[in-house]
């Protein structure tokens, strides 16, 4: 069965990173998020993927197969032009999918725990989902006979349902799919002006397609700075996580508190490091608190208090070193 992964987004929502790189090759827990994703269908006993590409699309081109070459593997590359959302991503990969029995679709932003071999155990189509407190925001499912979709709904106005899409599909009647991915794209039926799978899925519904919910363990939509750190310190502690420690590095008069992975040729010094925090290869830490923040390669740092932060590659930023002398009943605040 296929795996078919739309990674063509420009991601909006994380710039300034993702001016010069893709969203996909963002590090997440010590590897890119198109990683984490490929590895979780790898390990599930998945071998055939379809990777929809677009925005720095040859950058994830490379990555992958620079990353999997001594794997048994099979990977394509499509090639989504105009990018005109998720539903419009999986279209134009109709092609080498359209001999299917059943394909699998996760959306490339979306780094989800859920047993796939319950998915694919289903004879019927099924929908990741989970419990949302937002669904105005996000597609919905709603739900009768316990686990049948009567209806979805992308953000709706009035939701009459919490239970989130997750960005996990697994389509049986592969046909009937294209030939409603052909009709929204048709008909330009758009959320946020984007064409996306809500709609095709909805409209296999009305012509009474059965879909069953699954609902999932973890799922971050890594669209987002703050999901994007959320996921980064969940992964981190893990359980199985190899934690960095101090024969690992480089590392002078410094504290590392655990969750912590930091890369090869790094330097830290005088600092305090975790928990929750990744630092790339080749950067240099010197008299810095790093707190739950993702740290990108070759990244000079110094005299910093950093938080819930996101730091790009071979970036440079330095603080204010103070050197006070302060008498009794003093109090001052340099800031949050």
């Amino acid at each position: 069965m296929k795996v078919i992964i739309p990674v063509a987004g420009r991601g909006s929502n994380l710039r300034p990173l993702t001016n010069t790189q893709p969203k996909a090759l963002l590090p997440v827990a010590g590897k890119p998020v198109i990683a984490h994703i490929i590895d979780i269908f790898i390990d599930a006993g998945f071998d055939d993927f379809i990777i929809v590409i677009g925005y720095m699309g040859a950058r994830i081109e490379s990555f992958i197969l620079d990353n999997y070459k001594d794997t048994k593997i099979q990977f394509n590359f499509v090639v989504q032009i105009p990018r005109e959302g998720s539903a419009h991503a999986v279209y134009v990969a109709h092609e080498l999918f359209k001999d299917e029995k059943e394909v699998v679709i996760c959306l490339g932003d979306s780094i989800v725990n859920f047993d796939a071999k319950k998915m694919l155990a289903n004879p019927n189509s099924v929908v990741g989902i989970q419990k949302v407190d937002n669904p105005g925001k996000v597609g919905v499912a709603e739900v009768i006979e316990g686990n049948k979709v009567k209806k979805f709904v992308e953000r709706p106005t009035i939701p009459k349902s919490n239970l989130g899409l997750v960005g996990i599909y697994k389509i049986v009647d592969v046909p009937t799919f294209i030939e409603c991915l052909d009709w929204v794209i048709e008909n330009n039926i758009t959320s946020q002006n984007e064409i996306v799978i809500t709609g095709a899925i909805q409209k296999m519904v009305e012509k009474g397609a059965h879909f069953d919910i699954q609902e999932v363990g973890n799922w971050y939509d890594c669209g987002a700075k703050r999901s994007l750190l959320e996921a980064n310190a969940t992964l981190l502690g893990r359980p199985g996580f190899q934690a960095t420690t101090d024969d690992d590095l480089k590392c002078e008069n410094s504290i590392l508190i655990q969750p912590v992975k930091i890369g090869k040729n790094t330097i830290i010094k005088n600092s305090i490091i975790g928990p929750n925090v990744v630092i790339g290869e080749d950067a240099i830490i010197d008299n810095c608190n790093l707190q739950n923040s993702i740290i990108g390669a070759y990244t000079d740092l110094k005299d910093l208090l950093l938080k819930n932060s996101l730091v790009g590659h071979d970036s440079t930023l330095k603080g204010i070193a103070q050197s006070l002398n302060l008498g009794d009943h003093t109090e001052i605040n340099f800031g949050n």
